[in-house]
């Protein structure tokens, strides 16, 4: 998977879309439904990052989508160059479904999250955000992590309304690094 993101990356240099796979010859598993998260990061920083938070194809053509869309569409960044690609490391995040968390107030909501193992999606009208499971490395306090993703969102970092929704999942991480 990480071979396919980065030649979907490389793809993207040489021709200006992603790679289209033939997602008939890879193992089940991976033409399953699947959603992913693909993460860039250049020497320690993040570059991109893009991904689906709902599986509606199959895992290998949503990877190599999403690879060229953090690389090319991540709306933060300038498109990734050929020069940066060699110092580019690949990280893919494989998500659970979402599920929708019931509370009553903010602290009840902290009371069922559990550091370091749950991504969130939180959202209130046309404002949402989504920090993944990795998030937790460099935020890992929970009212931290709570306000960055209410200002990721849009929202003020102290914001609190009974209108706020919050899911969570769970996620499998690989990359280059572990390689």
């Amino acid at each position: 998977m990480l071979a396919l993101a980065r030649k979907s990356i490389q793809h993207g240099l040489d021709h200006g879309k992603a790679l289209i796979v033939d997602s008939h010859s890879f193992e089940p598993s991976l033409i399953a439904s699947g959603a992913a998260f693909v993460t860039l990061e250049m020497r320690g920083s993040l570059r991109g990052c893009i991904g689906s938070v709902e599986a509606y194809r199959p895992l290998v053509e949503d990877v190599t989508e999403n690879a060229w869309n953090a690389a090319f569409r991540d709306p933060r960044f300038n498109p990734l160059t050929s020069a940066e690609l060699p110092h580019i490391e690949i990280e893919i995040s494989v998500l659970t479904k979402p599920e929708q968390l019931s509370f009553d107030s903010e602290a009840d909501l902290k009371q069922q999250v559990v550091p370091g193992r749950d991504g969130l999606i939180i959202s209130d009208g046309y404002h949402r955000g989504l920090f993944l499971p990795a998030v937790w490395e460099k935020l890992p306090d929970i009212d931290t992590f709570l306000s960055h993703l209410k200002q990721k969102a849009g929202l003020p970092l102290q914001y609190w309304s009974d209108s706020i929704s919050c899911q969570k999942f769970y996620s499998f991480e690989f990359g280059e690094k572990d390689s």
